[in-house]
């Protein structure tokens, strides 16, 4: 996934801004779209002179079109100097030139900094591509915590973590697929380009609290059928049967809802409305309604094992107000799509 941000050069052919976007690349290069804006604030080592030797050197770069002399303000403590790109703003040479001429600024030793929306979009793109780890291992670890004592099982909770992770990867692929690679762009009339750099860490958090709402809504029918008759062939498609079209109830009208967002022609509109229509489809269908009871039904009475030690430790916490009767309308509160 190549995380980025969109510009007008991915905005419909009809609209003004494309126009104007693809005539100032093609009379004054590709990056003219996208300059580098050097800035600093002249003291110390920071002199006018030694800011000249650094754009001497950042006008020798080869992914440099034109760099201008450098320009002080009348109090001359503060200077600035553009910097215009031979590749486009999106391409990956530009991210690289970002980071060579910062390179350059910290062996010298200079108070220099490279900004622009170019260079917030290179910023951006870093910060969450390491942050994005870190929020993922936090979410999951709590929601398999949360599940493991509610559920009373460590493969349930292990299960169900694994699941949703498969049905956001999904979604990641065909994200990538449709926007990156252009596969379909004619279809959803967008143009290939990179990933919003903010786009996964809001689909994750939207798909996975989605994919939680239904996975405890199913899991919570099929343990009180397990507490009831103790199989777990009965309980498994005991609980998918009664589930089952609520599940895909819900999931069809947030499908559909997700869907009208590709009608829209704004390209980050549509990357998040397809993103979270095919998540959640892949979801309610593949993942919820044949991985999660196949799985369960394979590893029979293996779902509801937990160590004795940890039982001790665990709190205990029903999904329900009181223990399942048989003959009465069990206690299931369906959360609903957020």
């Amino acid at each position: 996934m190549q995380l980025g941000a969109s510009d007008e050069g991915n905005d419909p052919k009809s609209y003004t801004t494309r126009q104007a976007f693809d005539l100032l690349a093609e009379g004054f290069g590709p990056g003219f779209n996208g300059p580098l804006l050097l800035a600093a604030a002249v003291g110390g080592p920071t002199t006018a002179t030694s800011i000249q030797g650094l754009v001497r050197a950042v006008k020798a770069d080869p992914g440099v079109a034109y760099a201008s002399p450098v320009q002080l303000n009348p109090a001359r403590n503060a200077a600035v100097v553009t910097v215009i790109p031979r590749s486009a703003p999106q391409a990956s040479a530009t991210a690289d030139l970002v980071h060579r001429i910062r390179g350059q600024i910290s062996s010298r030793g200079l108070a220099v900094h490279v900004g622009g929306e170019t260079a917030i979009a290179v910023d951006g793109s870093g910060q969450m591509g390491q942050r994005l780890p870190w929020m993922v291992t936090a979410v999951v670890l709590l929601s398999f915590l949360l599940l493991m004592t509610l559920f009373r099982s460590v493969i349930v909770a292990l299960k169900a973590v694994v699941m949703n992770l498969l049905s956001i990867g999904a979604a990641y692929g065909a994200v990538v697929a449709i926007f990156q690679w252009g596969w379909l762009q004619n279809i959803f009339g967008v143009s290939a380009g990179p990933i919003e750099f903010w786009m996964p860490m809001l689909m994750f958090t939207v798909l996975f609290g989605l994919s939680m709402d239904y996975e405890v809504f199913l899991l919570s029918r099929i343990r009180e059928e397990y507490l009831l008759s103790g199989n777990n062939s009965e309980a498994v498609s005991g609980g998918l049967a009664d589930t089952a079209r609520v599940i895909t109830a819900a999931a069809a009208i947030m499908v559909c809802v997700f869907l009208s967002f590709a009608l829209v022609d704004l390209r980050v509109v549509k990357l998040l409305g397809v993103g979270l229509a095919i998540a959640i489809f892949v979801d309610a269908s593949v993942v919820r309604m044949v991985l999660v009871p196949s799985v369960m039904q394979l590893l029979g009475d293996a779902n509801w094992w937990m160590p004795g030690w940890l039982q001790k430790l665990v709190p205990h916490i029903s999904p329900g107000s009181a223990a399942p009767v048989r003959g009465a309308v069990p206690h299931v509160v369906y959360p609903g799509p957020r």
